[in-house]
C-alpha cells in the first residue's frame, strides 16, 4: 500500500512538472492585458492568424482607446462583447474597417474574435471572448487571440444585452507597456 501511494505521488508530481513545462510563456509584445474589476485577463495575440487585426488592437490599446469601454453584449454560454466606444454595439474607432482574416482556427473557450456586421469586411474595434466551444463561428469570424490567464474574470462579467449594470475594461495595454 505504501509503495502504491508513493508511486501515485511520483506520478502526480511528474504530471505537475509537465503541466508547468507546457504552459505558454507570454510574449510581452503580443500579450494584451485587460484589467477588469475582478482581476486581469491576459490574451495571447495571434499575428500569425490575423496580422491586420492584431496591429489594430495593439494600436488602439497603445492609444488608450479601450480604457473604460463597456461590455455591451454578454450572452450566457456564448460570449462577452466589447470594444464599442458608444456602448451600443454600433460604434467603432476612427480608423477604417478591416478586411476579414478568416482561418480554420476553432472557437474554443477563451477565443477572441473580431465582431462585425453581416459584411465580413466590417470589423473595426469591437471584439468578443467566447465562454465555451462555439463551432458555428469557425471560419466565419476572424480569430485574433486567446485568453491565457484570467478566464475566471471573464466568466464574472455582468450578463445581458445590454447588461443592466455593464462591466467595463478598466485599463487595456500590452504587457510590454505594463506599469512597472
Amino acid at each position: 500500500m505504501r509503495t502504491l501511494l508513493a508511486s501515485l505521488a511520483l506520478v502526480a508530481l511528474a504530471l505537475t512538472g509537465i503541466a508547468h513545462a507546457q504552459a505558454p510563456k507570454a510574449d510581452p509584445q503580443n500579450t494584451l492585458v485587460i484589467e477588469l474589476k475582478t482581476g486581469k485577463v491576459l490574451i495571447a495575440l495571434r499575428p500569425d492568424l490575423a496580422p491586420k487585426h492584431v496591429e489594430r488592437v495593439k494600436r488602439l490599446a497603445k492609444e488608450g482607446f479601450y480604457n473604460g469601454i463597456k461590455f455591451h453584449r454578454v450572452i450566457v454560454g456564448f460570449m462577452a462583447q466589447t470594444g464599442d466606444p458608444t456602448g451600443t454595439g454600433t460604434g467603432g474607432s476612427k480608423y477604417g474597417n478591416l478586411p476579414a482574416e478568416f482561418t480554420p482556427t476553432p472557437f474554443e473557450r477563451g477565443t477572441i474574435g473580431a465582431a462585425r456586421t453581416n459584411d465580413p469586411n466590417t470589423a473595426n474595434s469591437q471584439f468578443f471572448i467566447t465562454f465555451t466551444h462555439v463551432p458555428h463561428l469557425n471560419g466565419q469570424y476572424t480569430v485574433w487571440g486567446r485568453v491565457i490567464d484570467g478566464m475566471q474574470h471573464v466568466d464574472q462579467i455582468a450578463k445581458g444585452e445590454p447588461p443592466p449594470k455593464p462591466d467595463v475594461m478598466q485599463k487595456v495595454y500590452l504587457l510590454v507597456d505594463a506599469p512597472k
